[in-house]
């Protein structure tokens, strides 16, 4: 996925756009992915350097563990980003995209802490951890 893409916080006071290749969208199921959002976390990366913010001073950011943290709207608490320490990308929500995409879910991961809730059925691999 080599295009230009934009997207927004739902208030619209985050905005970005991604001008390089798109890693395909991985669902995570783990627990803090799930708490976050409120189902699982679905999300693309993008090098640092191909991500440009507009707004990026309403970003706040929670240091979720001791590895990453996550970047949401300080206006309307829109889950955006997740940045891992020493990483040179940023993860951004498949859903924060303007559409369409053309997204596909490539792989779910951390599926051992998946939600009694739902079921995983669309065909993609499953990873009790992550798929590394």
């Amino acid at each position: 996925m080599n295009d230009i893409h934009m997207g927004h916080c739902l208030c619209g006071t985050v905005r970005f756009r991604t001008t390089g290749k798109l890693r395909e969208v991985i669902a995570c199921h783990c627990n803090q992915c799930r708490r976050q959002t409120g189902h699982f976390y679905a999300a693309t990366n993008v090098k640092n350097e191909d991500l440009e913010l507009e707004g990026a001073d309403n970003v706040g950011w929670y240091r979720a563990s001791d590895a990453a943290s996550r970047g949401f709207c300080k206006t309307c608490g829109s889950a955006l980003f997740w940045k891992g320490d020493g990483y040179g990308y940023t993860s951004i929500l498949a859903g924060a995209f303007d559409g369409p995409t053309g997204f596909k879910i490539a792989c779910h991961i951390y599926c051992a802490d998946k939600g009694d809730y739902y079921e995983i059925n669309d065909g993609a691999p499953q990873y009790e951890q992550n798929y590394r």
